[in-house]
């Protein structure tokens, strides 16, 4: 039995007409990190606080560590959480909040110290643990809510979009420390967040969610490569993925203006058959833009550029092609200036087919 089971698990509110998660159901294994990603009003946060017991369940089963827990109370099932508030006590010093929920659990003074000065040691507090909430950063309140919940000393930590409310410079900071101290501790982590960037950083597996169903599970390589659908696909990565109305002909695909492109004899085997309207989908980085040299590609389109971004470490071309706005990524070193025409092609290893109806990927249905 997984550490943590999800068995059909559903929320309905009152009054609701269909329910804000609807038969979610995984496996969740002992010391993994989870993330749960996806658009505001997805379920994330409703799925988190049915685990953490704030929520009723309406439907399924849930179990933690063996033990079925739909009618459990939160403090029996062995969980801390961290929320995007930190709920932080402003009258109290930093080591009397970290400690005041041991004291609350009547543990021993001596102990309380203990795990006190420890907490605030791993999370680097030794100089701050005198003052007051009111006196510290955002990056350091939330290292205090951090360590309120590791002293706790439980197997399973919730976290509900606790760096939403700092700056980008702390939330990079912040996700390298909290995935160290994951590490370190060793719990089970389910991480909600709405940045697929966190996601694709910090977790060991991740779920995409959409109006309360699970679209993906899998690594954040596996999301990123093998997309089940045009949803995952556009949700995962930035840039978004490339997006073209098409109409595929045997070897052909045309575009919504007229233009054409010869498939190469691997991507016709990758369609499967399937031919007529449908999405064709590729990334930027997977256009090759003034590099003939690479074999696997035909450089036999053109377009003008018509924006640019200068990212420092890349640099992101905007031009529109068969219809729609694409972006090729290319390095630092492929300078080019709004105006300029640019040949390029598709790797064709990376492209994507989507149905319209569905955005079911063709290559991933097997």
């Amino acid at each position: 039995m997984s550490f943590i089971e999800f068995k059909n698990i559903c929320k309905k509110y009152p009054g609701a007409d269909k329910n804000t998660v609807n038969d979610f159901c995984m496996n969740i294994e002992e010391k993994e990190f989870i993330a749960f990603v996806g658009p505001s009003g997805c379920g994330k946060s409703t799925t988190l606080r049915m685990v953490a017991g704030f929520e009723e369940i309406t439907g399924g089963e849930l179990y933690i560590d063996g033990k079925k827990v739909n009618e459990m109370a939160p403090k029996d099932r062995g969980i801390a959480m961290v929320f995007q508030n930190y709920a932080l006590y402003p009258h109290m010093t930093v080591e009397k909040n970290i400690g005041y929920g041991l004291k609350n659990m009547k543990v021993p003074a001596d102990e309380i110290k203990k795990k006190v000065d420890w907490a605030i040691k791993i999370l680097g507090l030794e100089e701050y643990r005198l003052r007051k909430p009111k006196n510290l950063s955002g990056g350091q309140r939330q290292r205090v809510a951090l360590g309120r919940a590791i002293v706790k000393n439980q197997k399973v930590f919730l976290m509900d979009e606790p760096l939403s409310n700092l700056d980008a410079k702390l939330r990079v900071s912040m996700r390298t420390e909290i995935s160290k101290l994951h590490r370190e501790l060793g719990a089970t982590t389910i991480y909600v967040t709405h940045d697929q960037v966190e996601a694709m950083t910090m977790a060991d597996r991740i779920v995409i969610m959409k109006e309360g169903i699970i679209q993906q599970i899998g690594k954040p390589m596996e999301l990123y490569d093998h997309p089940v659908n045009q949803f995952v696909a556009g949700f995962i990565g930035s840039p978004q993925m490339n997006f073209f109305d098409v109409i595929v002909e045997e070897n052909r695909m045309k575009f919504s203006d007229g233009k054409q492109v010869t498939l190469s004899e691997e991507v016709v085997k990758k369609l499967n058959g399937k031919q007529g309207p449908m999405i064709f989908g590729i990334r930027g980085e997977d256009i090759k833009v003034d590099a003939a040299g690479i074999e696997e590609c035909k450089y036999e389109q053109e377009a003008i550029i018509t924006d640019t971004e200068v990212m420092g470490n890349e640099n992101n071309l905007y031009f529109t092609f068969g219809g729609s706005q694409a972006v090729a990524r290319v390095s630092k070193y492929g300078v080019h200036d709004i105006g300029d025409k640019i040949v390029f092609g598709f790797l064709p290893s990376k492209m994507h087919f989507f149905d319209r109806e569905t955005g079911e990927n063709y290559a991933e249905i097997n």
